[in-house]
């Protein structure tokens, strides 16, 4: 899980992408980058290119990149007011 603010939604073809500012283990912030489903595909489960906004609170659940780098897949997020986006019932590799 990853728990950071959103520094940009890029809303594009053919993948969205979530840039998050995140603090590392020493407090340092780090940016990821998460990818995401097509806009098509998105937007017939009811996201809108406003779904995320910079200097949003958000926890995600994601699929880490194999080689350990700062990027990985959208599985789902949480926000602060309770609001959801993606699959909750999608179990992530451990």
């Amino acid at each position: 899980m990853l728990e950071g603010v959103v520094r940009e939604f890029q809303w594009t073809n053919p993948h969205i992408f979530v840039q998050v500012m995140v603090r590392n283990d020493k407090g340092v912030e780090e940016e990821w980058s998460i990818e995401g489903a097509s806009p098509n595909m998105l937007m017939r489960q009811g996201w809108t290119r406003e779904s995320f906004k910079p200097g949003d609170k958000v926890s995600l659940t994601v699929n880490p990149l194999r080689d350990g780098g700062r990027g990985a897949n959208f599985v789902h997020a949480r926000f602060p007011d309770g609001r959801t986006l993606g699959n909750l019932n999608s179990t992530v590799p451990g």
